[in-house]
């Protein structure tokens, strides 16, 4: 059974100032998650995974679905503030639902074979996803996890902060821990992390991070449903607080119960952060098309 590819659609696009997940950035229109899917499929993975929420259904179904070949399979699950395991109960001032890791968890009824997971808005390139089906093609062990890390100054946006992971890998290339920095940005020549209390720190712009880009057997389903059970009892008077894949990559690797390898990809990244990206975005896809590595026309 080929790999899935598992997108991860539901977020809110606060910063972007709209539904970015299928804002067109094509010559024809297409979104990054129509490049996105291209790039899987070349590179071997059979299923796409849409997690979205109910209220943009309608658009995002008529918008994605609309364009792509009737031999893509597809399947849709929501992520929805009750979408939560047997037995559990939330704070009534709790109005979203719980992050990253609580968005592939309801996914666990619909992958059974090892997959990928991605973010809706982001750009990963072709290379990457070779770099993934590859790993999880010749990876034996179900409690062993790839990670695709990208070099720091290829993730970077022009208009802004952004927040990533960075990873701290040991010689054998298994990942030690994931540290994250919510405010990341270019100033001036250099690559500037801003901590608590206004800190800088340099960065050299070669840190491998993590750019949500996780290979998973299906056995990180159990591993998520016990964490979020234990995240939503100590979280239950919180009604900010997330529930990530990295958390729970990290408790893993801490706990030893699974281990990380990281491969890194060349490829450069980028994504729709904020409204001012798009315009890049798009000459980066003119440039793309320019080399060959896309069609004018994405899905003839």
């Amino acid at each position: 059974m080929k790999p899935t590819l598992v997108i991860l659609a539901a977020g809110m696009g606060s910063r972007y100032g709209t539904l970015k997940q299928i804002d067109g950035i094509g010559p024809n229109g297409e979104r990054i998650i129509d490049y996105s899917i291209y790039d899987a499929l070349r590179a071997g993975f059979g299923k796409v995974v849409f997690i979205i929420r109910k209220n943009i259904e309608k658009e995002f179904k008529e918008t994605i679905l609309g364009n792509l070949p009737e031999s893509v399979y597809t399947e849709f699950v929501y992520q929805e503030l009750d979408a939560i395991p047997e037995g559990l109960s939330y704070s009534p001032e709790r109005v979203k639902p719980w992050g990253t890791g609580h968005a592939m968890l309801v996914a666990a009824h619909h992958v059974h074979e090892p997959f990928i997971v991605i973010n809706a808005d982001d750009f990963y390139g072709a290379g990457s996803y070779k770099i993934a089906i590859e790993f999880l093609k010749n990876n034996a062990n179900p409690f062993e996890y790839g990670l695709i890390g990208y070099r720091l100054k290829n993730t970077l946006s022009d208009f802004g902060s952004v927040s990533r992971g960075i990873c701290e890998v040991n010689e054998q290339d298994y990942l030690k821990s994931i540290v994250e920095h919510t405010k990341i940005m270019k100033q001036d020549s250099k690559i500037i992390s801003v901590q608590d209390e206004g800190v800088e720190i340099e960065l050299t712009g070669e840190e491998t991070v993590s750019m949500n880009m996780f290979a998973f057997n299906p056995s990180i389903f159990d591993f998520l449903d016990r964490d979020f059970r234990d995240f939503i009892k100590n979280n239950y008077d919180n009604p900010k607080a997330e529930f990530y894949i990295p958390t729970v990559v990290d408790n893993l690797i801490n706990s030893g119960e699974a281990k990380v390898k990281v491969k890194r990809s060349d490829e450069s990244w980028f994504g729709l952060t904020y409204s001012e990206d798009k315009e890049l975005v798009e000459k980066r896809i003119e440039e793309l098309i320019a080399k060959g590595v896309y069609p004018a026309k994405l899905w003839e």
